[in-house]
């Protein structure tokens, strides 16, 4: 695919930020006897990352706005555009020395999400979007799943850690869908979700208590890919509220029917 300019700055900067990335994750099994030490480089590793994305970005379209998670948000001169990044998605995967986490760059124009990158450096798969042209990995195009029985599908979620408030709405939703279903996984990077559930890995994803850098490249990707998203809660914006649920157009109307048995 022949992306846009802004695209392709996009996948350059995501490019160059995992390739650094890269170097520090092969340095934190030797930081792993110290939780403090090994924690501090993996803060130093994200705020390089999101350095290097900003200056890229930033450079190439001064303009724009910025939201990030590292870094205090930017109004841009022109007001319809803004950077959506998480430079590095699953900082707990890459403190433990696991290979699964990414590097997310969205662009919002007029409050939609018109060009997505997530890139997983430590598999080099490239997953990319633009509005009206489809999803793409590496060289190949994308195309959600087309099971359409529960028993068939896997889905993929995040379960609250720490002192989350949404434990018991996951449980239950776990306990609604873990008998109906071929399994669940929960493998703590939500861009790498939305971008399985892009590619028919997963049949569908839900999540709560997620931010707007967590989600917003994946949301494009499942769409162009042909799949279909919502809020948890109906009538509620998905960056706003960071809820959603994600699935193939097969499952979609089943999925959402079950987690919105309850209020939440």
């Amino acid at each position: 695919m022949q992306g846009s300019a802004n695209l392709n700055i996009m996948i350059n900067a995501a490019r160059k930020a995992g390739r650094a990335l890269v170097k520090d994750f092969r340095e934190v099994e030797n930081l792993q006897v110290s939780s403090k030490s090994a924690g501090d480089f993996v803060s130093r590793a994200d705020i390089s990352s999101e350095k290097i994305i900003r200056e890229m970005l930033m450079e190439a379209r001064p303009n724009y706005g910025w939201l990030a998670e590292e870094s205090a948000p930017v109004e841009g001169t022109d007001p319809t555009r803004r950077w959506i990044v998480d430079p590095l998605d699953g900082t707990t995967n890459f403190l433990h020395g696991l290979p699964h986490w990414a590097v997310s760059i969205a662009l919002e124009f007029k409050g939609e999400i018109v060009s997505a990158v997530v890139f997983d450096p430590a598999k080099d798969e490239l997953f990319f979007a633009e509005k009206g042209l489809g999803t793409f990995m590496n060289d190949r195009r994308l195309r959600v799943s087309n099971r359409g029985t529960m028993m068939e599908c896997i889905f993929a979620t995040g379960v609250p850690f720490a002192t989350r408030k949404t434990l018991p709405a996951t449980l239950h939703d776990l306990a609604q869908l873990m008998p109906a279903c071929a399994g669940m996984r929960r493998w703590g990077t939500a861009s790498l979700d939305l971008a399985y559930v892009a590619a028919g890995r997963y049949d569908g994803f839900w999540e709560r208590e997620l931010q707007p850098w967590d989600i917003a490249a994946g949301l494009l990707l499942v769409r162009e890919a042909g799949g279909f998203t919502a809020p948890i809660r109906e009538g509620e914006s998905i960056l706003e509220r960071g809820e959603l649920i994600a699935a193939n157009s097969e499952i979609f109307d089943t999925l959402v029917k079950t987690l919105r048995k309850r209020p939440v």
